[in-house]
């Protein structure tokens, strides 16, 4: 799978660690940075790896930042990125598995190498499972569709 690696400086060393490991199973990984400690802005990294999710340059993205929360936000500003801060495996398979998620995000200072290592492979190895119900709510999140089945205050 084409895999797009993105981390700002808080979540730099568990992204190398994670670059790494994915490559041992066999993945194709775009690191998009940071490529050190060094103060970096999260938002540059989130936009990166979302338009090559969008565009099809790649099938997944996983974003690392220090909490997770602002890469989550900044991704999820894209229409057709679902972004997803899982903390455990339970959050990953049922992101995929019910909401098609196409972004893992992780929040390094909460997150080790162990538990990122079984998100990660939780993430990736689980389906969408299409199911009608599913699929449905999705759609919803698009953002013409959310005017339409939005009712007023």
């Amino acid at each position: 799978m084409r895999i797009a690696l993105g981390a700002d400086h808080a979540g730099f060393d568990l992204k190398e660690e994670l670059r790494i490991e994915l490559a041992k199973w066999g993945h194709t990984i775009i690191d998009t940075g940071c490529t050190s400690k060094q103060a970096a802005d999260y938002p540059d990294f989130a936009h990166t790896v979302s338009r090559m999710v969008l565009e099809g340059a790649v099938e997944r993205g996983i974003l690392l930042c220090g909490t997770g929360i602002g890469m989550a936000i900044a991704a999820n500003r894209y229409p057709g990125i679902r972004a997803a801060l899982c903390h455990n495996c339970d959050m990953a398979y049922l992101s995929r598995a019910h909401n098609d998620a196409n972004v893992l995000v992780l929040g390094a200072r909460y997150t080790t190498f162990l538990d990122m290592r079984a998100l990660t492979q939780v993430f990736l190895g689980t389906h969408f499972s299409g199911e009608d119900r599913h699929s449905r709510r999705i759609r919803k999140l698009d953002p013409v569709a959310k005017v339409d089945h939005c009712p007023a205050p």
